[in-house]
């Protein structure tokens, strides 16, 4: 009896301790992914939340509050340096009056840490692998959509189900793609990416806004690693690994001179 007594009583100090657990997980945790809905932070280990531990240091997306290093990135993206981009695509490009520079300062304003984090030559290393990818992935912002427009590229998700009639492909700066990326867009900039995903090629400001959601919430923590980690975040299942070598050195060699402009080396790890 004594024994059974014993069992019982470690059964209750173990279901006591699962529920004092339970209790002191933040409720506002998430999945370990950075879809998180408006007003919510990406913590640096990708979960939802509010508060310093996921608005603070590490915060890779929302309305984060972790110290900035004082870049400011207008000053980067000069007049000078955008229209430097548009003018290698032909006049009769539909990107030249969509893409400006007023509607990417205008999305920047809802991502505070974007080019803002680590040093100043971090943050000029960080805008230059951003427009490297936007100047690859646009034909220098020629392209406001993919050519090949016959894919609807849906996938299979319960929570982003394709809607009739829709097609998600490539639209945008940095050609926003498939179904899940559609619906966690629309999620966190509060539009239906679902039912109106053209609405991505329609206006500049939402258009450059899921450039900028893709990249911090899937480009921005990996830039340590070197550029060819951003490749493969972006398309690395397509073009890395020797799959696509022309189009991956293609990506370097604009980040490489864009680096360049900006006076700061490109660092290691070029290539993916």
């Amino acid at each position: 009896m004594a024994l059974l007594n014993l069992r019982k009583d470690l059964l209750s100090f173990v279901l006591v301790g699962i529920i004092l657990a339970l209790a002191i997980i933040p409720s506002k945790v998430m999945c370990q992914q950075c879809n998180c809905a408006p007003g919510l932070c990406c913590s640096k280990y990708g979960y939802c939340g509010t508060g310093q531990q996921y608005c603070g240091e590490g915060c890779q997306a929302g309305p984060c509050t972790a110290t900035t290093n004082g870049v400011v990135v207008a000053n980067i993206v000069t007049p000078e340096f955008f229209g430097g981009i548009k003018n290698q695509a032909a006049p009769t490009c539909p990107g030249k009056s969509f893409y400006t520079r007023d509607a990417f300062l205008n999305a920047l304003s809802s991502f505070p840490q974007f080019g803002k984090t680590g040093s100043a030559d971090d943050s000029k290393r960080e805008i230059a692998a951003f427009f490297a990818h936007v100047t690859h992935e646009t034909g220098s912002m020629c392209a406001i959509e993919e050519n090949n427009r016959q894919n609807n590229y849906c996938e299979n998700d319960p929570q982003y189900p394709c809607a009739p009639g829709k097609f998600y492909y490539g639209r945008g700066p940095i050609q926003l793609t498939g179904n899940r990326n559609y619906g966690a867009a629309g999620k966190a900039l509060g539009f239906d990416g679902l039912h109106s995903p053209e609405t991505v090629a329609k206006d500049p400001v939402l258009s450059f806004k899921t450039a900028l959601w893709f990249w911090m919430n899937n480009v921005h923590s990996v830039l340590n690693q070197g550029f060819g980690a951003t490749i493969r975040r972006i398309n690395g299942a397509r073009e890395c690994d020797g799959k696509e070598p022309a189009k991956v050195q293609a990506r370097i060699r604009y980040y490489t001179d864009y680096c360049r402009k900006f006076g700061v080396d490109p660092g290691q790890n070029l290539n993916c």
